[in-house]
């Protein structure tokens, strides 16, 4: 299958994503989806405001979907976090996205995370932890690929300048 790079940047910041959507049916035989993060970012003093739409680019709706946003700092030990996210770990936060018809975007979902500390920049992973069962033709569920393009979480780097980054 060609791999097709697909480069963003904002404000010197930049995201890769690698892949192409296939039409139709995953390796496994099933539905694929080609589910993707659009959104902007933005770090300042230790607190992350975070706004993301979710897309399916793919081919089949997917009946539910949980996006995964992992930081490369700690975040502090309280957070205010919209219904529908959930802390999983001393670093990430899920947010259910829901169902997602093909080739539309979901709802928006916007937080604001406090980091431990007050570093000059943090990454952000995003990625598709649950997706109803239809593939997304990424690497999904820790690192476990599901027969698709296996292009793996989209990444943003934010730096603590107040600045937007948009992916």
């Amino acid at each position: 299958m060609r791999r097709v790079p697909r480069v963003l940047a904002g404000c010197g910041a930049a995201v890769v994503a690698v892949g192409a959507a296939a039409p139709g049916a995953s390796a496994a035989g099933g539905p694929e989806t080609d589910l993707a993060y659009h959104g902007s970012a933005a770090l300042s003093g230790g607190r992350v405001d975070l706004l993301l739409t979710p897309h399916n680019h793919g081919a089949s709706a997917v009946p539910d979907s949980t996006v995964r946003l992992r930081w490369s700092e700690p975040l502090a030990d309280r957070q205010v976090l919209p219904e529908g996210c959930a802390r999983a770990a001393e670093r990430t936060v899920t947010c259910r996205v829901g169902a997602l018809e093909a080739d539309r975007a979901g709802e928006p979902v916007g937080l604001q995370v406090r980091l431990r500390g007050v570093p000059s920049e943090v990454l952000l992973e995003l990625d598709t932890v649950a997706d109803g069962g239809v593939a997304d033709g990424g690497v999904e569920d820790g690192g476990v690929e599901d027969g698709g393009r296996g292009d793996g979480p989209q990444r943003v780097l934010v730096l603590d300048t107040g600045d937007t980054y948009y992916f």
